[in-house]
C-alpha cells in the first residue's frame, strides 16, 4: 500500500534524528572539550551535524505527511508509487550528511536524497492542481 511505508519509516527515521538530537546535547553541554565543540557552532562537524538533524527530521515529517495524502487520496492521484519512492529516497540527504561526517564518504548521498525530495514534493503538488473535485 503506497504511503503506509512512507509512514513507517518516517516516524522510525524520525525517531532516529531525535535521539541523534540528544548526542548533540551531549556534544555541546557534557562531553570532554565541549567549549571547542560549541564554539565551532556555525562550522565544520557541529555545523553539518545539526544539518543532518534538522533535515533529518524535516525529511522525516515530509514522508509521513506525504504517505498520509497518497494514502488518502491514491484514488484521485497519479504516479502515486514513484511518488513515494523518491520522498522515502529523499532520506537519503540526511543519512548523506552523517557519512560526509562520520566515514568522510562524498555528498554523493546528499545531493541524490535532496533531487529525490524536491522531485517528489514538487510532483505531488503538481498532481493535487491536476486532481478532479472530489465530490462527497
Amino acid at each position: 500500500m503506497e504511503g503506509k511505508n512512507n509512514i513507517a519509516i518516517g516516524f522510525l527515521t524520525m525517531g532516529f534524528f531525535m535521539a541523534y538530537g540528544f548526542l548533540l546535547i551531549y556534544l555541546r553541554d557534557f562531553a570532554p572539550g565541549k567549549e571547542e565543540w560549541a564554539n565551532s557552532y556555525s562550522i565544520g562537524k557541529h555545523f553539518e551535524t545539526r544539518l543532518a538533524h534538522v533535515h533529518g527530521n524535516l525529511f522525516a515529517f515530509l514522508n509521513i505527511l506525504v504517505g498520509y495524502l497518497l494514502m488518502h487520496f491514491k484514488a484521485h492521484l497519479r504516479n502515486v508509487k514513484i511518488i513515494s519512492w523518491l520522498s522515502l529516497t529523499g532520506i537519503l540527504m540526511p543519512i548523506g550528511i552523517l557519512t560526509e561526517v562520520y566515514l568522510g564518504l562524498p555528498p554523493a548521498l546528499v545531493l541524490i536524497g535532496a533531487i529525490a525530495m524536491t522531485t517528489s514534493v514538487i510532483w505531488l503538488g503538481v498532481s493535487f492542481l491536476k486532481m478532479k473535485q472530489i465530490t462527497a
